[in-house]
């Protein structure tokens, strides 16, 4: 699995240091420093995001302790040059579709938003929050994707049109205050985009889906008194853990992966288990204060480096 170091803006690198000031040294397939903008993290994302059109699943991740950076990695801000993954990568999807249409070929593609808040899935489209309760089942056919009930999948045409649908998911995201962020995301953000592309004249075509994944943010418990406040935390991080655990099981090639163990790692096991292009970005806060937490994100993008999942297959129809 690749690894993308991201650094948000803050006060000077001290990562390096730990407790005890001794040098810790990490490796990484690219850093990024604080002065990277949107664009230079896209510019290595690009090609990965291409090859869904190709017919190959792509999953990626955005890891780290909450005030990071993640959700501004994934989802931007506003004006063109602060515009996130997310943004990007449905731009770069339909302008090779279009190309794509102009040679005869024709697409169908969409587009669903849910995030998993303790433990529970729900759709972040579904506007009056109805009690209806999504689940996750196992893939229709071999090969296939999860199928989650009761969620909203939308039939999209344009960039713009999926733009519209984010706003409406950002909105219905749980978030908080926390120690380190006043505007915390509590959960995990799952956008997925289904691409299917063919050509009448040659028969051919491919399935592939595009997941961008915003991890809830992983931070100590502080703070025992406020209950809410204690079940989010702990359902964040036993999820992050369980991930942590079925990417050791993965690298190990353990008979057994606990995929079920959380529904974090339930949903998206076809992307963790060989059947997805995979990458993983990680973003680290440089203030003082966070050096703990950032040595953590640290090592495990460590691990996570060290895990091959397998070879992506192309899916065609």
């Amino acid at each position: 699995m690749r690894i993308l170091l991201k650094f948000s803006k803050g006060n000077n690198l001290v990562f390096l240091l730990g407790p005890k000031k001794l040098k810790n040294s990490f490796s990484f397939d690219r850093v990024f420093p604080p002065s990277a903008v949107q664009a230079d993290l896209f510019e290595d994302l690009s090609e990965l995001v291409q090859s869904v059109i190709d017919g190959y699943n792509v999953c990626v991740f955005a890891y780290g302790q909450t005030g990071s950076g993640k959700t501004y990695t994934m989802e931007g801000g506003l004006g063109q040059e602060v515009r996130g993954m997310i943004p990007r990568s449905v731009d770069l999807i339909f302008a090779k579709l279009e190309e794509l249409a102009k040679l005869g070929w024709t697409y169908q593609v969409e587009a669903s938003f849910l995030e998993i808040y303790n433990e529970q899935v729900h759709d972040l489209l579904d506007v009056g929050q109805s009690t209806k309760s999504c689940e996750i089942r196992n893939p229709s056919s071999p090969g296939g994707d999860m199928v989650v009930t009761n969620l909203k999948v939308e039939p999209v045409n344009s960039a713009f049109q999926v733009n519209e649908l984010l706003n409406i998911a950002r909105t219905n995201r749980a978030v908080a205050a926390t120690v380190h962020n006043s505007h915390s995301s509590r959960s995990h953000f799952i956008f997925k985009l289904r691409l299917q592309v063919s050509n009448s004249d040659t028969g051919k075509g491919t399935d592939s889906i595009l997941s961008l994944v915003d991890l809830a943010g992983s931070e100590r418990l502080v703070d025992i008194t406020e209950n809410l406040r204690v079940t989010e935390t702990k359902n964040i991080n036993k999820s992050l853990s369980n991930l942590g655990n079925v990417i050791l099981a993965l690298s190990l090639k353990n008979e057994h992966v606990p995929y079920r163990n959380s529904k974090l790692t339930h949903l998206l096991q076809p992307s963790l288990g060989g059947n997805s292009k995979t990458l993983m970005l990680i973003n680290l806060s440089p203030r003082e204060e966070c050096v703990e937490e950032t040595l953590n994100s640290l090592r495990f993008a460590t691990r996570v480096s060290e895990c091959h999942i397998g070879q992506a297959r192309r899916k065609t129809k």
